[in-house]
């Protein structure tokens, strides 16, 4: 198991709180190794069965996508191949 993998992608800075008028500010240590700036636009997305929010960079979200569709893609390559080995094996008695 690469534990080093799942730092990188699952990293604590600290904590938040929710202020009178729904804010939260984002830690410095976050802005700063994230690439923060303000005005950057981010869309919200509940996590982990309504009990959290994730934050993704509006500009992030096509370059995200794009990432999604190729391993997409690639998992519908393994399947189309393993329908016909399958399929293959199965003509041959196998």
């Amino acid at each position: 198991m690469n534990v080093k993998g799942i730092e990188r992608e699952f990293k604590c800075f600290g904590s938040a709180t929710v202020g009178l008028k729904g804010q939260v500010v984002i830690p410095a240590s976050a802005r700063k190794e994230l690439g923060i700036n303000t005005g950057n636009t981010f869309l919200v997305f509940k996590f982990f069965r309504d009990q959290g929010l994730v934050l993704v960079k509006a500009d992030a979200v096509e370059q995200m996508l794009s990432v999604m569709s190729e391993r997409l893609s690639y998992i519908e390559k393994l399947l189309k191949d393993y329908k016909v080995a399958k399929s293959s094996q199965e003509r041959e008695g196998g």
